[in-house]
């Protein structure tokens, strides 16, 4: 029996598995790297430990640090929750080696279903439906090339090792191929230390479905029910639900039956998730994420069956009290029925309105919703600086109710409570799209936000102040106007001096924060500047360089996801402000792009 347990991650996993841990009597022990010192979910740990600086190479992926702690903490085993070491084999393997538990599938599975190309072979030989693909990894653009002429376009180029779309291109045009080959690789490599990419065809418009099953060491696979999560952008999830609304049958029975398939083919142990693209009556294995998901709440709630609980029992070489054998095709558990709805909205540091450029910042306030049927986790709190090291997500707000519509509108209720000051969030958009036709009538697909809705409405964050800190609230008042209650906070930029908007001492009120445009930038003026905080990782330009308005010159990492730079005015670059590797501020001089003389 398990007697401690490290938690090898950061942010609301962290405080997920914690709580876990406490509720079963496990003693818990939390990492931090210096990024995440006095972060708002370390307080659940029963013992806190430094593991190395912020970048995630030094810290959460360092795998020898990791077991230093481990040993000097006495563990037993080590949770490594989603993201960083959760399907990477090599940690795995050197935890169980050091004679520790691992609360995740065997090495030999994460090899097998972590290297994308091995995972179709997997699949193909449980006999699941998989979309065309190369069979080998990808270097040659004329490779791809042949792939193209074979299948047409568009193509996903998508990393062997990777998942959460990173290392994920979709090509359109041809001429786009070998560009998009390189982008891929290089975002694979620096997410995951591997650059293999593979090519499949690209389905249009589908719907992204995917399936829970947990497995045990005794034979023992079970399927707990399915997930519709097709609201993304950039290829990485916005909404998630369960069950999957206005699936047809036949497809949901063979989408279960087939993942518990694949869990026993790979010899699965753990928690695991199998998703599918589904068009019409037709779905495709997509891969398998072999570890916990980020949109696990939903099918809690409809289930019954606590998940990470569940993890940690396996771990413990406890055996399921149920099998897919003893369960109905489509359908949780014995015991555990689906019942009601759920879906669930992920709360990004992140402007939609920007294209959801990532916004890391401090934040001000932070007051999350409550009441019948609304679930939170978060692993954020006022006051709380989030890092622009790792992944944007703050937290997930989850509506439950007995029909669709009723979580709908828990949901909808839920995310107007919430109140998160100091950076921009993804709220707004959530908004849109649960009163989107295509969400109410359960038609999104996996292309709707970035190619068929208009985001236009969305109202973009206010830059922060230069040479000012976050601003924090001096006073909040209430007022009524035209007979309706509203609270007034009024906000004082920090270093902004002890008189601004008033004598010191005088009593009255700070002046509101006032934000500027960021520096340069507008079609008539000459530099463009970094539209988010983040690193160079790519220039398409150089002094001299002709341009024209909207074609691509950077490429700028930030939060894990590389965000596209274009030109915003045609002309000759006359400067080039930054380098390759080159960390910018939002606002700091990018290029410098003087009109052409038929400007």
């Amino acid at each position: 029996m398990l007697d401690a347990v490290l938690v090898a991650n950061r942010g609301e996993i962290a405080l997920r598995v914690l709580r876990a841990c406490r509720e079963l009597g496990l003693r818990g022990v939390a990492i931090h790297s210096e990024a995440d010192r006095g972060a708002p979910w370390l307080d659940a740990a029963d013992e806190v430990h430094l593991v190395g600086p912020a970048p995630a190479s030094q810290s959460y992926l360092a795998i020898d640090r990791i077991l230093d702690v481990a040993a000097r903490a006495r563990v037993d085993a080590i949770h490594p929750g989603y993201g960083f070491l959760s399907e990477r084999a090599d940690a795995a393997r050197a935890i169980t080696e050091a004679g520790l538990v691992w609360v995740g599938p065997p090495a030999a599975a994460l090899e097998r279903m972590g290297d994308k190309l091995a995972a179709r072979a997997v699949a193909q030989a449980a006999g699941a439906p998989v979309v065309a693909g190369t069979d080998e990894p990808l270097t040659d653009p004329e490779a791809a090339r042949a792939f193209v002429d074979a299948h047409g376009l568009p193509v996903a180029i998508k990393a062997a090792f990777g998942g959460g779309g990173r290392g994920l291109r979709v090509v359109h045009q041809p001429e786009d191929l070998a560009r998009e080959l390189d982008a891929a690789r290089r975002e694979a490599q620096a997410a995951f230390g591997r650059d293999e990419v593979y090519l499949e065809r690209y389905l249009a418009r589908p719907r992204h479905v995917e399936v829970q099953v947990l497995a045990d060491a005794h034979g023992h696979v079970v399927a707990l029910g399915d997930r519709d999560c097709s609201v993304q952008r950039h290829h990485q999830k916005l909404l998630e639900e369960a069950p999957a609304p206005d699936l047809p049958a036949q497809v949901r029975e063979e989408m279960t039956a087939a993942s518990v398939r694949i869990a026993r083919e790979v010899g699965y142990v753990g928690a695991g998730t199998c998703e599918f693209l589904v068009e019409g009556t037709d779905c495709s294995f997509l891969e398998m994420n072999a570890r916990l998901q980020v949109e696990h709440p939903v099918t809690e709630l409809v289930t019954g069956v606590d998940l990470v609980r569940a993890q940690l029992r396996i771990a413990a070489g406890e055996p399921l009290p149920w099998d897919a054998d003893d369960a109905a095709p489509g359908h949780a558990a014995p015991g555990h029925a689906v019942r009601g709805h759920a879906i669930e909205a992920r709360i990004n540091a992140e402007d939609p309105a920007r294209g959801f450029a990532p916004a890391p910042g401090r934040v001000t306030r932070w007051e999350p919703p409550s009441g019948p049927g609304v679930r939170v986790d978060a692993g954020v709190a006022s006051g709380w600086e989030v890092p622009g090291d790792y992944d944007s997500l703050l937290a997930k707000i989850i509506g439950y109710g007995a029909t669709r519509d009723e979580a709908l509108a828990t949901l909808r209720r839920a995310l107007g409570e919430l109140r998160v000051e100091g950076v921009p969030t993804t709220t707004g958009f959530h908004l849109l799209a649960l009163d989107h036709p295509d969400v109410r009538a359960a038609r999104a697909s996996t292309v709707s936000v970035e190619q068929e809705w208009d985001l236009s409405g969305l109202v973009a964050a206010e830059p922060p102040t230069p040479g000012l800190g976050p601003a924090r609230p001096s006073r909040t008042l209430t007022v009524e106007v035209d007979g309706k209650r509203m609270e007034v906070a009024l906000f004082e930029p920090e270093g902004a001096g002890e008189d601004l908007g008033g004598g010191a001492g005088s009593g009255a009120p700070a002046a509101p924060r006032r934000h500027g445009p960021p520096r340069g930038g507008g079609a008539d003026e000459a530099v463009l500047p970094a539209p988010l905080q983040g690193t160079v990782v790519a220039l398409s330009v150089a002094e001299g360089s002709a341009v024209e308005t909207g074609q691509r010159v950077a490429m700028l990492e930030a939060m894990k996801m590389e965000n596209e730079v274009t030109a915003h005015r045609s002309g000759v670059v006359t400067a080039v402000h930054a380098s390759v590797g080159h960390a910018l501020a939002r606002g700091d001089a990018l290029l410098t792009i003087a009109r052409d003389q038929a400007g």
